[in-house]
């Protein structure tokens, strides 16, 4: 699970510097960019609830700092 989480930030973290690099070179209203700040929101919303699932689960425990 934890790999998983790992994976999926990395991949969050490419779709957005995928879409930096659309902001800097073309219009801001392009289509492209507008697909790839999508799919990090929808990354994202994945991944919280999938942490969400886990810690209920019990598959991972939060340390409570």
């Amino acid at each position: 699970m934890k790999i998983v989480a790992v994976i999926l930030l990395v991949v969050i973290l490419a779709v957005l510097g995928r879409a930096m690099l659309q902001l800097v070179r073309g219009p801001s209203g392009s289509v492209q960019l507008v697909r790839s700040l999508t799919w990090r929101i929808a990354l994202s919303i994945l991944l919280f609830l999938m942490l969400l699932v886990a810690i209920w689960q019990g598959w991972i425990t939060p340390h409570g700092v």
